[in-house]
């Protein structure tokens, strides 16, 4: 796996559109295979496109201007938990899209238990959602993340799901002791709030850069 310093860093000194875990609909619960889910439903992202949205899994590399300053982009999304985001591996033509690994390390809520380090394979990236297999070490499968985009008037319905373990016998029985070591729900409830807060913040930097970049609206 390619090295990147990994150290929690510093919040941007940017004020920024952090959105309450109220404003949103969300919960766990064990599906009928005996994987974990945590689920979200976001309110309306106001003035964001499924199309920017798809940019922007595809452009996350680099710096950007805001808020008076020149920041990475991928910190810009949330300013206090956020590291590094990179291309592990792109497409034989370089871009990015199915196929295309991602290098993600954040810490939930600024929490070093917390901890995110993780290769991801990106399994759909279009207008209709996003979905993404994380492993562990670049080896170990652990979990399963499917977004969802529903273009509106004024925005975009945006639904996050983080699906934990495989389905199979072996993980209803590794569950029981998977969960409480590896991944208790305060850290999937740490989680949810994380992301509510990201998808927020698309709110406040995604349409001007994407007709900057793309040079469209």
């Amino acid at each position: 796996m390619k090295k990147v310093d990994i150290s929690l860093k510093e919040s941007l000194p940017v004020e920024w559109n952090r959105k309450a875990i109220d404003s949103a609909e969300y919960g766990r619960r064990i599906l009928p295979d005996g994987r974990i889910q945590y689920w979200i439903k976001h309110s309306l992202v106001k003035n964001v496109s499924p199309k920017m949205i798809v940019w922007w899994f595809k452009n996350i590399e680099g710096d950007i201007f805001y808020k008076g300053g020149y920041y990475n982009r991928y910190r810009v999304w949330h300013p206090e938990d956020h590291v590094h985001n990179s291309y592990q591996e792109r497409l034989p033509d370089g871009t990015v899209g199915v196929g295309a690994t991602l290098r993600i390390v954040e810490y939930l809520g600024r929490n070093k238990s917390y901890i995110v380090n993780i290769t991801t394979k990106i399994e759909k990236l279009d207008e209709e959602g996003f979905i993404h297999n994380p492993k562990l070490h670049g080896i170990f499968p652990l979990a399963r993340m499917e977004y969802q985009f529903q273009s509106q008037d004024n925005g975009t319905r945006y639904e996050n799901s983080l699906i934990l373990g495989w389905k199979g016998w072996t993980w209803k029985i590794i569950r029981k002791i998977f969960e409480p070591i590896f991944f208790p729900p305060q850290r999937g409830y740490a989680w949810i709030k994380h992301n509510i807060e990201e998808v927020g913040q698309f709110e406040d930097f995604l349409p001007e850069l994407y007709k900057k970049e793309s040079g469209n609206s």
